[in-house]
């Protein structure tokens, strides 16, 4: 076996998450406000919904069935495919409307969102969708009821439920 030769005047390595430098602090800056213009994650939305008036709808796009396996007991359903025809009948355009569809490999809650947006409704997406409302340990209604997991140790903070963010 050889010892591949590295010349002194070779640049240093770059590490894969550097191939591509950061943004400069204001184009990051923009970017992540600009963001969070857009998304919403379930801890926030499950704390405004138990916090009194959250002064948002919540809504499920997701399928009828998809709906009957279980969804969040505040939410209203509202499939992506019949936003066209139910969104005016069903949403104050002056109350902004958080989407949700099934987890993090699905793009139902983006579709959704452009739809509405389109429209003329103020929309942000709930990141990880009902999959990471439920692994974080937030309840869900069934036809059985009422139906709470405890919290994903990997995916949830555990004690006081504050990931400190």
């Amino acid at each position: 076996m050889t010892t591949p030769i590295v010349s002194p005047d070779a640049p240093p390595a770059v590490s894969p998450v550097l191939r591509t430098p950061p943004a400069a602090p204001a184009e990051a800056a923009a970017y992540f406000a600009a963001r969070l213009a857009f998304y919403t994650d379930a801890a926030d939305v499950h704390a405004a919904l138990t916090g009194g008036d959250p002064g948002f709808v919540l809504v499920d796009v997701r399928s009828t069935e998809s709906w009957d396996q279980g969804h969040i007991a505040d939410a209203l359903h509202l499939p992506t495919a019949a936003i066209p025809q139910h969104a005016a009948k069903l949403l104050d355009p002056a109350v902004p409307v958080v989407v949700h569809c099934w987890g993090p490999g699905c793009d139902g809650a983006t579709r959704a969102a452009a739809a509405l947006a389109e429209r003329g409704y103020r929309v942000k997406e709930m990141l990880g969708g009902i999959e990471y409302w439920i692994r974080e340990g937030h309840a869900v209604q069934t036809a059985q009821g009422r139906e709470q997991h405890a919290p994903d140790p990997l995916t949830a903070p555990l004690g006081d439920g504050d990931c400190g963010c």
